[in-house]
């Protein structure tokens, strides 16, 4: 018996790997800057770091993540195309809010058995992605676990790095007395509280849940249940950067896990707080769907969704006019949600008031 065939009873097909980056080669090449040298099949991506030289004081920013159990979804649905948009998002835009520009991007695909026309996907929509924000897929890794996964599961995750010039630093530093928070819409559910989300919706009734399949067309959605948990998440950094670079931002918070206040609250400073009024948007029609059919308080809720807002600046109310024009131009809805005032009892704290329309 040969090495490589004790390898394949082993349940790693080194084959099909092989294939599986011929058929990912071609997206890779959409997602490419200048500085990225080389191509796939190195031990390490490069990428020039000359370009560095025109900052006077470059900080280097760096953020990783995955999906969660959104992948859950796509291999129910046999779609997988779109997971990678969600990948870029949730890494990029990490970076974005402190006004560094990502650079380059990795991603590690782990796989109980190795179809090369499903990892082709996969990196499809992550290259797909990275072209959206403007940053280079320079490597990745596919690991074959046969035992650990089974032969159809699969997990994402990536990292990436990004550079800011030391006095373009977005944070609480820069907050003041009368910002705005200007909210950006989100696409959907993006990739969080999907644990909440499956729960609600998949398990069986006799589970607690309302035992609905992915296929069900949902009136309310106007598409089936599994096309919008699919949504992939928006990604804004492209459109955050440019927001940064035309009008006076002083701080940018990434609507992630834990909701819309939760992540505020981490660049607010301790002397200030965030009110934000409810009144001002509807959530689409997917949070509602949820509160009610799973008998969610809201509270709940809006600490694992994001409700609706995927992004926030906080900024100078003569930029709102600007800055909600420049996001248009970006298909982004933008809206004034609230305002910043000097802390009460709680310093730091982002307060919810107001009911949002039709709830």
């Amino acid at each position: 018996m040969t090495e490589t065939n004790a390898y394949a009873q082993a349940g790693v097909d080194i084959e099909a790997a092989d294939k599986a980056i011929e058929l990912m080669k071609v997206w890779v090449e959409k997602a490419k800057r200048p500085e990225m040298i080389g191509g796939l099949g190195g031990f390490a991506g490069l990428f020039d770091a000359s370009a560095l030289t025109r900052y006077t004081r470059p900080l280097l920013a760096t953020s990783t993540d995955g999906v969660g159990t959104k992948v859950a979804i796509a291999q129910a649905m046999d779609v997988h195309d779109t997971i990678g948009h969600d990948l870029v998002g949730m890494v990029v835009d990490d970076l974005v809010v402190c006004g560094a520009e990502p650079l380059f991007m990795t991603d590690y695909i782990a796989t109980g058995r190795v179809v090369p026309e499903r990892i082709a996907a996969i990196v499809k929509g992550i290259a797909e992605g990275c072209a959206l924000a403007g940053c280079a897929l320079v490597g990745g890794e596919t690991a074959e676990h046969p035992g650990l996964l089974a032969p159809d599961e699969y997990d994402v995750a990536g990292a990436t790095t990004g550079v800011v010039e030391a006095d373009d630093l977005l944070g609480p530093a820069r907050v003041r007395p009368g910002d705005v928070v200007l909210a950006m819409a989100a696409s959907g559910l993006h990739s969080n509280g999907y644990s909440l989300v499956r729960h609600v919706f998949l398990r069986p009734a006799e589970a607690g849940g309302a035992g609905w399949a992915l296929d069900r067309d949902v009136p309310e959605l106007g598409r089936t249940l599994g096309e919008e948990l699919l949504e992939p998440t928006r990604i804004y950094a492209k459109s955050c950067l440019d927001l940064a670079r035309s009008v006076e931002v002083h701080a940018m918070s990434h609507v992630t896990g834990g909701g819309l206040a939760a992540n505020l609250e981490r660049v607010m400073p301790v002397e200030l707080e965030a009110r934000i009024d409810r009144a001002t948007w509807t959530p689409s029609p997917i949070f509602d769907l949820t509160r009610k059919v799973g008998r969610v308080s809201q509270p709940d809720l809006e600490a694992t969704l994001n409700c609706g807002v995927g992004m926030v600046a906080l900024l100078p109310a003569d930029a709102v006019e600007a800055a909600v024009a420049l996001l248009a131009g970006y298909g982004i809805d933008a809206w004034v949600a609230g305002e910043v005032h000097p802390a009460g009892e709680r310093g730091g704290a982002v307060t919810l008031h107001g009911q949002h329309p039709g709830w």
